[in-house]
């Protein structure tokens, strides 16, 4: 199923956001547009929030098709690139609401990251969540979202496309994941 009208448009203003550019010790190099930052193979920032419910579910999306990087492939937290102006902090909490509608929630922060694969570049600031209100998706990013233990999660992960970046943070800081 191609992309909507509204995920093409959203697109486009998402490649033209400011994001923060960092080298490979993630100190700020200025900001540049995102679309530039993946052409140009450079380091940017991003977030990861790991969204669990109190059973202990993990809130895995599915990105939609119009996503520069990894379209359609599940991701195991919400999240995005931080803007030139932004903490990692205040980028995961805008993004977490975003995203999924979900605000007031207290971030738990796990720490930092280098992810280094071509196309995808970025310092990755870590934090979770527990929530168990509803969502709200943005359709322009997410398709559709469900709970999945980790068990599932990581059985699902073989035989599914899943986010690397997002794989990657659960191995390194959530001990439930480390069988990915």
């Amino acid at each position: 199923m191609p992309c909507t009208a509204a995920e093409a448009a959203h697109r486009a203003a998402s490649d033209l956001e400011i994001i923060a550019w960092v080298d490979e010790q993630d100190r700020l190099l200025g900001g540049l547009p995102r679309a530039e930052l993946r052409t140009r193979g450079l380091i940017g920032r991003g977030t990861f929030v790991v969204l669990f419910n109190s059973q202990g579910r993990l809130c895995a999306q599915q990105r939609t098709l119009s996503k520069a990087v990894y379209p359609g492939y599940w991701d195991a937290a919400a999240g995005g690139m931080v803007q030139v102006d932004e903490s990692y902090a205040l980028s995961a909490e805008r993004e977490l609401a975003e995203e999924l509608g979900v605000t007031g929630v207290r971030l738990q922060d796990h720490g930092r990251f280098l992810f280094d694969a071509p196309g995808n570049r970025l310092w990755c600031g870590v934090f979770s969540a527990v929530w168990d209100g509803p969502l709200t998706l943005q359709p322009e990013e997410i398709s559709q979202v469900c709970f999945v233990h980790p068990e599932e999660l990581v059985r699902r992960a073989m035989d599914e496309p899943w986010c690397p970046d997002s794989l990657e943070a659960l191995r390194r800081y959530f001990p439930q994941f480390a069988a990915l």
